[in-house]
């Protein structure tokens, strides 16, 4: 592509560990590329799959990450804390990759979705995150405040923190996004949807009717453990259901049984579709999804991934405020999910990009 002289140039490096902070940069990337930005995407993996397909016209750049274990039980914060080393490691080595990638693709900014290596001396970056806080289990409370400096010490680098939540009332966050403290240079800039604003949009897409749409996603084993519990479970009923498999790499699809279809991966028109037919969506409590089920304004039941205190503390969050159900993936069951979940009507959360448009307009500036 061409661009006109004065163009900006900025990296956008969403993490790789799931394709959810992929996803959820896609508005993100809309508007930057809505006020004249050249944009290039450093990426690795699914969530570079998943973008390509999304944004077929940018420069891509490959930029791995550090490649971690997750558990098979759900020790996965002390599995976490044991990588500890690893992780350090990887955010020296994304910080060094940095250097030479700002200096070959002339990069103006930089935009970080939960990076912890990717701040400059050089241009401004901005980080975006919704956990200034991180949950661990009560075992390891004592780790707590050591663990809320470290992250404070690595926000403060960053010429500004971007929090994909509303300011007002703990957001849809809760503690995560709205700690006791918050840096100064923090901007709340309401939630991200790749589905947000088209809600009401009527579908081209013939559809099958169906009731449950089950989106997988999340790192392995975890994933195919969930799969294997719902088809388990599904096969026994005759329930209309379609499952996304979360595997972007793949384009595949079969039918299971008469009521069970099943797709390996939907590009985001289709899967807004197949969201907007279902009367009841099964997935992840990860926050990406959680943020486009809230778009849609759907019922969902959330099947936190065991041992990410994150998503388990999202769960209970957000079934203590009565909008969404939730169940642990060891307890699972399908009919008894289903039949609780008409207690909790979910929520249609809108959000104009304001406040995102406010801090990419004031980055057009400097």
């Amino acid at each position: 592509m061409n661009y006109p002289e004065n163009t900006k140039s900025i990296l956008v490096c969403p993490l790789d560990w799931g394709i959810g902070h992929a996803t959820r940069c896609v508005p993100v990337i809309r508007l930057f590329l809505a006020r004249g930005f050249r944009i290039v995407i450093a990426s690795d993996r699914r969530p570079m799959a998943f973008l390509r397909r999304e944004f077929p016209d940018l420069e891509f750049v490959r930029f791995p990450g550090t490649r971690i274990i997750y558990p098979q039980r759900s020790m996965m914060v002390l599995k976490m804390l044991i990588q500890g080393p690893k992780l350090f490691g990887g955010i020296h080595k994304e910080h060094k990759l940095l250097r030479k990638i700002i200096a070959d693709y002339e990069i103006d900014l930089v935009f970080s979705d939960n990076r912890y290596g990717l701040w400059s001396t050089d241009v401004p970056s901005i980080f975006m995150t919704h956990q200034l806080q991180i949950k661990v289990p009560h075992y390891l409370n004592l780790f707590s405040p050591m663990l809320q400096r470290f992250v404070y010490s690595i926000i403060h680098k960053y010429s500004e923190c971007w929090v994909p939540d509303f300011e007002n009332h703990k957001g849809l966050a809760g503690e995560l996004s709205h700690p006791a403290r918050v840096p100064d240079h923090v901007h709340y800039i309401g939630t991200l949807s790749r589905f947000s604003g088209t809600m009401d949009q009527p579908g081209s897409l013939k559809i099958p009717p169906f009731e449950i749409l089950v989106l997988l996603s999340g790192p392995e084993p975890q994933r195919t453990i969930m799969e294997e519990i719902l088809l388990g479970q599904l096969q026994e009923t005759d329930i209309k259901t379609v499952i996304v498999r979360g595997i972007t790499e793949k384009q595949e699809e079969r039918k299971l049984s008469e009521h069970i279809r099943i797709f390996s991966h939907l590009e985001s028109d289709t899967l807004q579709e197949y969201i907007r037919k279902a009367l009841v969506v099964i997935c992840r409590s990860g926050y990406s999804s959680i943020m486009d089920i809230a778009a849609m304004g759907k019922r969902a039941i959330f099947i936190p991934t065991p041992g990410q205190t994150e998503q388990e503390y999202l769960a209970r969050y957000l079934m203590s405020k009565k909008i969404y159900f939730s169940i642990s993936q060891k307890e699972f069951n399908l009919l008894y999910a289903l039949e609780m979940s008409k207690n909790y009507p979910g929520m249609v959360l809108d959000n104009d990009y304001g406040e995102l448009k406010n801090r990419i307009a004031h980055h057009c500036h400097h």
